[in-house]
Formats: structure tokens, C-alpha cells, sequence
């Protein structure tokens, strides 16, 4: 998937780095597809780094913040009812790890780079569970910034260890 929104972004004449921002900042790819697409574009591992750490933390305090108020909003008006209905059955039954073991569980959750997991989905499972964003948003950020290391092992290392 971030193939076809890297191919997208740069049709549009996107530079490099902002691709890598976008793609870091949308939900689902995050960090892990700015980092694949960083370096496919050989983007230094320090640039690549920064720019898909913030490109992936920027929306975190604004879901910690603000998605109860939006999702109640939306609810109440009928709007996407649904689809806000499914969105936190999911973070509920993801969030069962994390609410036994609080901080540490959002820890592992946003760090360990696997399909459902990551800042976005964190920060939903943090804002419904009650934990003040002032606790969840360092640690979400130690997350992202693990699950960085990580793919930066996999994407910039790794390939050349196997000879790819």
C-alpha cells in the first residue's frame, strides 16, 4: 500500500522527504510505510527517521484530545454512527492488554511494528480508556520511536545482511 501512495505522491511532483512525511502521518502506513518508502527513496536513516517520527506523532495529541468529543459529536447527529460504533469495538478489543497493563501494554502495542498497531490506533485505545493524554503521549512517543528502530533494522539493514 505505501508503493501506490509513494507512486501517487510522486506523479504529484512531491519532494522526497514530504512523501515520507505523509505517509508517516496517514493511519495504517504510519511510521513503518514512511520508512519502507524512505528507503526505497534512499533518504538518509537520520532524516528518514526524524521526518517519520513526526510525521507520525503529530496527530497524536489531537486523537488523545479530541476523539471522544468528535466521536460523541458524530454519534449524536448520526453521522458515521457506525463506522464510530465499530472504531471503538475494535480499540476495545485491542485495548484488553493495554488496560491490564496501562502504560507499559500502550508501550508495546505502539512499539513492536505489527498489522493494527501503532500511534494512531494507541492513542484511540488511550483517549477510551481514560489515560490522561500527559501520561499516554511520552509513551506513545517511546513506542513510535521504538517501532522506528525496528523497521530501520528491517528496512536499512536487514536487507543488506540477506543480500537484497
Amino acid at each position: 500500500m505505501s508503493d501506490a501512495v509513494l507512486a501517487f505522491l510522486r506523479a504529484q511532483g512531491i519532494a522526497p522527504e514530504l512523501a515520507v512525511f505523509l505517509i508517516s502521518f496517514l493511519p495504517v502506513l504510519e511510521l513503518r510505510g514512511g520508512l519502507v518508502a524512505a528507503a526505497v527513496m534512499r533518504i538518509p536513516i537520520i532524516k528518514a527517521f526524524a521526518v517519520c517520527f513526526a510525521g507520525n506523532i503529530l496527530p497524536v495529541p489531537f486523537i488523545l484530545c479530541l476523539i471522544k468529543k468528535i466521536f460523541g459529536v458524530m454519534k449524536s447527529r448520526g453521522v458515521c454512527r457506525g463506522l464510530v460504533t465499530r472504531l471503538e469495538r475494535a480499540a476495545e478489543r485491542k485495548g484488553k492488554s493495554i488496560r491490564e497493563k496501562q502504560l507499559i501494554g500502550l508501550f508495546f502495542f505502539v512499539g513492536l511494528p505489527l498489522p493494527g498497531t501503532g500511534a494512531w490506533t494507541g492513542s484511540l485505545i488511550a483517549a477510551l480508556l481514560d489515560i490522561p493524554a500527559r501520561r499516554a503521549f511520552p509513551v506513545i512517543a517511546a513506542g513510535v520511536a521504538m517501532a522506528g528502530l525496528i523497521m530501520i533494522t528491517l528496512t536499512y539493514f536487514a536487507p543488506g545482511l540477506f543480500g537484497f
